[in-house]
């Protein structure tokens, strides 16, 4: 009897050790993911797992996720325009890696591409395409602004295989001074406007005086 013991104990420790080592030869690639696989000998391997369950060599060989999801990511930036006005601009960028280009952007960046390059090129793109425009061009051509930074840094972001969908400035902010002056400016037109309008009524108001005083002479 404690021989047939021992022998199971061998037979289930063979056991374990088999299964520990098939689990280990398994990875797993969800929706939204691709995998690149390390080898110890021959570096990156040139293709990329699709989703689905694959194998690998272990301890020769790792596997390493990479997210080929479009992910939004929200980028401030404090910047200068042509007239010197300081302005503060949040970016929403929509970005995704190049498909294609996989092995290349882990072997020079690793798994967290987008965290180590966007923040930099956008506030390089930022600073570029502000400094072209005064502080109240960026209010009456926001839109322009908008097309120029997203076709500057689709450019830029291809040099790190980085594929740039979208581009929104949605948030527009300038330093105390200007701010002040925009709004006395739009006070200023307002005033005008009222004034305007004012003058507009009373002449209409003389005209109507000076027809009706003619009717009644008659």
């Amino acid at each position: 009897v404690a021989r047939g013991l021992q022998n199971l104990a061998k037979y289930a420790a063979v056991l374990g050790i088999g299964g520990s080592a098939v689990a280990a030869s398994l990875y797993n690639v969800d929706g939204g993911e691709r995998v690149v696989l390390f080898d110890r000998f021959r570096g990156v391997l040139p293709e990329a797992s699709d989703e689905g369950t694959h194998f690998l060599v272990p301890w020769v060989q790792t596997a390493h996720t990479m997210d080929i999801r479009i992910r939004p990511r929200m980028i401030p930036s404090a910047t200068g325009t042509k007239d010197l006005q300081m302005v503060e601009i949040v970016l929403r960028v929509l970005t995704r890696p190049d498909m294609s280009k996989l092995q290349t952007i882990f072997r020079n960046l690793g798994t967290d591409f987008d965290e180590r390059v966007l923040p930099s090129i956008t506030n390089e793109v930022l600073k570029a395409v502000v400094a072209q425009y005064n502080a109240e061009e960026l209010l009456t051509k926001r839109d322009q602004v908008s097309e120029k930074i997203r076709a500057s840094l689709t450019k830029r972001a291809r040099d790190y295989n980085l594929i740039i969908e979208d581009v929104a400035i949605t948030h527009l902010q300038f330093g105390v001074e200007f701010s002040r002056a925009i709004e006395q400016k739009q006070v200023a037109e307002q005033e005008a406007e009222r004034a305007k309008y004012v003058v507009l009524k009373s002449e209409q108001e003389r005209k109507a005086a000076i027809v009706k005083a003619e009717g009644e002479s008659e």
